[in-house]
């Protein structure tokens, strides 16, 4: 394993989770990475991002009982640690601060053509 950091589509599946709530599985989770990032993956991608965020302790994960709906099938729902709760909001402090040290002259001279 490579450590406690976070690469771009793990945070953006963690940010997921939170925001699906006691939806958060597999496949809503994709289907949510693209509907508000635009990127599209595949579902093995989605669940070794999964794995992977529990195993490094941001992500809890239970089965659901079988339903009719899903012929028979579980689903593995996701929830967020407290350890996960705590690196997202130190990757969103980190980001305010740099955003909050960029002159707001910066952004003029890009708008101005």
């Amino acid at each position: 394993m490579k450590g406690k950091n976070l690469g771009e589509l793990e945070e953006l599946a963690l940010l997921m989770v939170g925001a699906l709530g006691d939806d958060a599985y597999g496949v809503a989770i994709m289907d949510e990475i693209e509907a508000q990032a635009g990127r599209r993956l595949n579902i093995s991608a989605i669940h070794s991002v999964l794995k992977r965020l529990e195993q490094k302790g941001y992500l809890k994960s239970e089965m659901t009982g079988s339903t009719s709906e899903r012929g028979g099938r579980r689903k593995r729902i996701f929830t967020i640690s407290n350890d996960g709760r705590v690196v997202l909001e130190q990757i969103r402090d980190v980001r305010n601060q740099l955003w909050e040290r960029i002159p707001k002259l910066t952004f003029l001279g890009l708008y101005a053509h």
